[in-house]
């Protein structure tokens, strides 16, 4: 075997920590099938004295989390500190202005910065790979980028956010509403503190910009995929869906056609059917659509320390062996600058739920701003008065544009007869 890949890691959390326990655990084997040892030489973070459940103590500490990029004795540096600018990402421009690797697991860096990076890894010839930035252990990156690299993707979705996905199965298993599943997942750790970054949409737009970067050749668009979250889905329209064959999910769809980049993360009935209606708890899953290759799944953990630091191990593998290209599966230069789309032509079924006074005329109200809208409804569904008194309508849309239901919505907006804000999911074709 030749010399070690040696490497400097930032940030000692439960992926870094999990990365150590990972190479102390296989390192025979990861030295056989990379054909050379991986070594950890130094690591940096916050506080030296706190018991991480693993021995740094043989590893060089570095105080200042961006000196790792001038080290002498390391050729890769893994970045886990997080965060889409701040040290995270001084660490990886000096990473790479240095010439060296860089690995990461942080997606709001690469979701805002990777065309950036990805033009200075190119510019160093040096490895930039974040297969652990999207959906954990799962290998979608690498799948995309080199399995399906013969195909014309037409369309990459998924669950892409364990949270949201934990929230709203326990809710479909045991008839419960948000705000209650929402402190147990907190409680279990699935949920942080501060729950908006992921039941908002914000985690998963994070990857959802760099898969379709990957699977459409454009460049990173965070800022144009119109994200939206779970925190309105109560258990009734969870139970409404599975009268109506369906389930809810959290789901980032992505597209690129003449029209542009579609990007869209928001809770969408999925039919029974479909595989992603049987993904639970906080399992992520991707699909992928080439026009040879057919649906391709990608499913597993999306997170936690395990299934993160396989992710990351793999990448090092990958550099230890001299395996690495373009970081967007082609050169950036190549990356095709793509406006968004115009999402009201899009065409599809929707359901729609209003919280109503109950009273007389409100059905006959919320048909006529569809009539005159150009909805046309499918189906209508009023459930029995709650006990502050609105009641429940659910209406299923035909096929038709999507700036249909958003003139109807207009049209009823302000009125006296809704007691609440009316939610809008997409019903995945």
């Amino acid at each position: 075997m030749t010399k070690p890949l040696r490497i400097a890691l930032a940030g000692l959390g439960t992926v870094g920590a999990g990365v150590i326990k990972l190479i102390d655990a296989n390192g025979d084997l990861i030295a056989r099938r990379a054909g050379r040892p991986i070594e950890i030489v130094a690591v940096s973070a916050r506080d030296r004295a706190k018991d991480r459940g693993v021995d740094i103590g043989r590893f060089a500490w570095v105080d200042d989390t961006t000196a790792l990029a001038q080290r002498d004795d390391a050729d890769v540096v893994v970045e886990l500190v997080g965060g889409s600018d701040g040290p995270a990402l001084t660490l990886a421009r000096a990473t790479l202005a240095n010439g060296k690797g860089l690995v990461t697991a942080n997606k709001a860096m690469i979701a805002h910065h990777g065309l950036e990076l990805a033009r200075a890894a190119e510019a160093a010839g040096a490895a930039l790979k974040f297969e652990a930035a999207v959906a954990g252990g799962i290998p979608v990156i690498k799948g995309l980028r080199e399995g399906a690299a013969a195909n014309e993707i037409a369309r990459v979705y998924g669950i892409l956010n364990g949270t949201c996905n934990f929230i709203l199965t326990k809710m479909e298993a045991e008839g419960r509403d948000f705000g209650d599943v929402l402190a147990e997942a907190q409680a279990l750790g699935f949920a942080e503190a501060d729950p908006s970054f992921d039941i908002d949409g914000v985690d998963a737009a994070h990857k959802l910009s760099i898969l379709a970067s990957i699977a459409f050749g454009t460049q990173p668009a965070f800022g144009d995929v119109k994200s939206g979250g779970i925190r309105d889905v109560l258990a009734a329209d969870i139970a409404e869906a599975a009268a109506l064959g369906y389930r809810i999910r959290l789901l980032g769809i992505a597209e690129a056609n003449s029209d542009g980049l579609f990007q869209r993360v928001h809770p969408h009935l999925v039919p029974v059917s479909h595989p992603l209606a049987h993904v639970t708890g906080a399992t992520n899953a991707v699909v992928a659509e080439g026009n040879f290759v057919g649906r391709l799944l990608f499913q597993g953990a999306g997170a936690g320390d395990g299934p993160t630091a396989s992710a990351v191990v793999a990448d090092l593998i990958d550099i230890a062996r001299g395996e690495y290209g373009p970081p967007y599966a082609m050169p950036a230069a190549a990356l095709v600058a793509q406006s968004p789309a115009d999402t009201g032509d899009r065409r599809g079924r929707a359901y729609v739920r209003f919280t109503v006074a109950d009273k007389v005329g409100v059905l006959a109200e919320i048909a006529a701003a569809m009539r005159d809208a150009g909805v046309s409804i499918e189906s209508l569904m009023q459930r029995g008065r709650s006990a502050d008194g609105s009641v429940l309508v659910a209406i299923v849309t035909h096929e038709g544009p999507e700036r249909a239901v958003a003139k109807a919505l207009a049209t009823l907006r302000g009125s006296e007869s809704l007691t609440g804000a009316p939610l809008w999911m997409h019903i995945l074709a």
